[in-house]
């Protein structure tokens, strides 16, 4: 009687198949669970918060850099994970403007590397990618007004000024 395990992977499952003498069992034991798209959290040009659908993201996966392992032992942890500004169906127009004004591109791109699991890497580039966009879309700060220095602050300088000369007229030699 010989048993072995074949993994044979189904999109997101892992599927492990115990071969013996004529039966087959199978056992699911799920891997990765389907990815959802980015949350961005309220805050100032966002009022509500924002979900960008997974639609309108692409992830690519590659080998992290870095010691580990022989070839056989190698997994593509490293995630980068794109948004096209311009064809992202969320945002508004104006939106759409003050991000690519603000990021200086029209496709914002996150890499995350730091996490050994692919999974984690995912999790992370979301979060960074949501941190960013959030301030992306964020109004610029109100112009600074000028403003004169007050009186207290002047003569304080002024004060300084006269002790650090007086300070420096002691240093010189007599005359």
């Amino acid at each position: 009687m010989v048993h072995f395990w074949l993994p044979i992977i189904d999109h997101h499952v892992v599927l492990l198949v115990v071969v013996g003498t004529g039966w087959a069992s199978l056992s699911k034991k799920p891997k990765v669970g389907p990815m959802r798209g980015v949350r961005v959290e309220p805050g100032p040009g966002v009022p509500e918060g924002l979900v960008i659908p997974a639609a309108d993201l692409t992830e690519r996966f590659a080998r992290s850099s870095g010691p580990g392992g022989q070839s056989v032992n190698t997994t593509d942890s490293k995630v980068q994970l794109n948004l096209d500004i311009e064809q992202c169906s969320v945002l508004s127009e104006k939106q759409k403007l003050r991000a690519i004004k603000n990021l200086g591109t029209t496709v914002l791109t996150v890499e995350a590397s730091t996490q050994r699991s692919q999974l984690q890497n995912r999790n992370e580039a979301r979060k960074r990618l949501a941190s960013l966009l959030r301030d992306a879309l964020a109004p610029p700060p109100p112009p600074r007004r000028k403003t004169k220095p007050t009186r207290g602050s002047v003569r304080r300088r002024l004060d300084a000024k006269r002790r650090r000369s007086e300070i420096k007229k002691l240093r010189r030699p007599p005359l």
